[in-house]
């Protein structure tokens, strides 16, 4: 079973005892959506650490935009209540990398394809090389943005 699964169900125990009902109610939806994941497919089974993550990494985007949503909407305590969520969930997660440690990631990847120059075509091969070094600590909208303004489109 998961580490972090684990972690998550620890945390939530405690934040049962000490009362604190947001964090319980935040850990209790990633949980679900972990359960969810694990049933989903032909069979149930048990997800390790890195698909924990992803769980958690898409449920705290979820918080980001939703929080996004609520403010253009005009409802800023819900925004508010988005945001303290995500930011719940982003304890969980792997610290995020600043943009010069994106840039830095993208352009070794340029150089080490020999990308430069080629422009749009060369997008999905740096794109590959790029994905798992940055996976669960950075935005693929952010990443893909980098990678389009390093191969000049």
């Amino acid at each position: 079973m998961a580490e972090l699964k684990d972690r998550l169900r620890a945390d939530l125990t405690t934040a049962l005892k000490a009362r604190e009902a947001l964090t319980a109610s935040t850990i209790r939806l990633v949980l679900t959506a972990i359960s969810n994941a694990e049933v989903a497919g032909t069979e149930a089974r048990d997800l390790s650490d890195d698909e924990v993550l992803d769980v958690i990494a898409k449920e705290a985007k979820k918080r980001r935009e939703s929080a996004e949503a609520f403010e253009a909407g005009g409802r800023p305590e819900l925004a508010q209540k988005e945001r303290d969520e995500a930011a719940i969930l982003a304890g969980y997660l792997p610290e995020a990398l600043s943009a010069e440690e994106i840039a830095a990631i993208v352009t070794a990847a340029v150089q080490d394809i020999g990308a430069a120059g080629e422009g749009m075509k060369a997008m999905g091969r740096v794109m590959g090389v790029v994905q798992p070094q940055v996976k669960g600590r950075a935005d693929g909208g952010v990443v893909a943005a980098e990678v389009k303004r390093q191969l000049g489109a």
